[in-house]
């Protein structure tokens, strides 16, 4: 097991942005983080006062890690997986259609946060980029990207995951599911369909986010949100706010950030009360700039956008980072009308911030940047590894950048991150 420790340990700036009560010296962990490299799921303390990570162990699964979720009540992580879908090594980075992919259960040790497997992995009919429980984790839901589709899975009395669902209705799953969630209200399941951009030999798939109600269990068609008919809306992913009726979402390639409102509680207006820019200034061609996940604060007053940008440049031969935005954009939220305002765009420090998470404290947000890659450095060039940048919340919700941790992972990608409270046995 390797231990790493910030080398400084950086004093808190200001206070918390919620109003909370902290027992414990600050050396104590505030929360679990977790971590995916490939098919290895890592486990670290997380200590907010601090901002450190400290690393605790690993598991590994059968493929590699697509997305994870925890059960709101119980000690119970849910972790999806596939052999498919991702850029694999052996196949020369090139994605592969899968074989085996699944869900496996974990219990989360109280006093370690350590995974220990809870029961066998259940299988899945493809790769699952995103699972999710309802509100009670009843179910838990996958949706999957090529086809695109979805499932909902019963969840036993013990956390384990039991049957399939079998839905008595066809359901519109739109052209590349990216997302599933469901509504705070739990009557309304939410698909984010991203569609696919054009090529030189096929039109564009258009995107959707689609809305189907939700009673024990079973599925069944509300509407489909597709502005302009879902040309040039490459809608990757949304969050919901905490009180309010709103709803924000990313459009990837678009590199937008809209708030949609719900209407009667259950579906959304069909189009966006508000636009933004998640990105400084307009991308450069070679940038593959890309905006991906997006977090809504838990005080509700912020909500934040990862950037990417993976292109490359020739330099002697060599695949050389060709610059742009990886970064994390901060929108303060209007608390009268819920509109976003982007006040701070902060690097990542990193390559390609696929995923973060955010402490729930609301004190430390962690990126996952996903990507080994060559990138200048002054006149020489190095590689700059996948690794995890922790940063400190301040009470306006603005990020500060505290450390980076490099993390070991060959030529596999730093594909997912989250964070879930640590609960100490009592």
């Amino acid at each position: 097991m390797r231990t790493i420790l910030l080398n400084t340990i950086v004093a808190a700036v200001g206070s918390s942005i919620l109003s909370l009560t902290f027992v414990g010296s600050a050396a104590e962990p505030s929360s679990m983080l977790y971590a995916s490299v490939g098919p290895r799921l890592m486990t670290y303390d997380a200590n907010a006062d601090a901002a450190t990570l400290v690393e605790r162990g690993s598991v590994t699964l059968p493929g590699y890690v697509q997305e994870a979720w925890a059960h709101p009540s119980k000690r119970v992580l849910y972790v999806a997986w596939s052999n498919g879908g991702a850029l694999y090594p052996s196949q020369g980075g090139a994605a592969r259609a899968a074989t085996e992919s699944g869900i496996t259960a974990f219990r989360i040790d109280a006093a370690s946060g350590e995974l220990q497997a809870l029961g066998q992995p259940t299988a899945l009919r493809g790769r699952p980029i995103y699972i999710t429980c309802d509100v009670s984790c009843r179910h838990l839901l996958a949706a999957y990207p090529d086809p695109s589709g979805i499932s909902v899975h019963n969840v036993r009395d013990d956390g384990t995951l039991d049957r399939e669902v079998a839905q008595p209705n066809p359901l519109d799953v739109g052209t590349y599911a990216h997302q599933v969630r469901v509504a705070p209200s739990n009557n309304v399941v939410v698909v984010v369909t991203r569609g696919n951009e054009p090529t030189a030999d096929k039109p564009e798939d258009r995107g959707a986010v689609k809305l189907f109600r939700f009673h024990d269990g079973i599925l069944s068609n509300v509407a489909s949100v597709a502005p302009n008919g879902g040309i040039a809306f490459r809608s990757r992913h949304v969050d919901f706010h905490p009180t309010r009726p709103w709803v924000y979402l990313t459009l990837e390639a678009q590199n937008k950030l809209e708030m949609y409102r719900w209407m009667d509680g259950e579906t959304l207006a069909p189009a966006p009360s508000f636009v933004a820019d998640t990105l400084m200034a307009p991308p450069k061609p070679a940038t593959r700039q890309v905006a991906s996940s997006i977090h809504v604060h838990p005080n509700g007053g912020v909500v934040y956008v990862a950037n990417r940008a993976a292109g490359t440049v020739d330099v002697g031969g060599r695949a050389v980072f060709a610059g742009g935005e990886n970064s994390i954009a901060v929108f303060s939220i209007d608390s009268q009308t819920g509109e976003p305002r982007r006040v701070q765009n902060i690097d990542t420090h990193g390559i390609q911030p696929r995923t973060f998470a955010i402490d729930p404290s609301g004190r430390m947000l962690v990126v996952g940047n996903q990507t080994a890659m060559l990138a200048r450095d002054g006149y020489a060039i190095r590689t700059v590894p996948p690794n995890l940048a922790v940063f400190r919340i301040d009470r306006a919700g603005r990020l500060t950048f505290v450390h980076t941790y490099d993390v070991a992972a060959g030529r596999e990608p730093l594909l997912w991150v989250g964070m879930i409270a640590r609960r100490t046995p009592t």
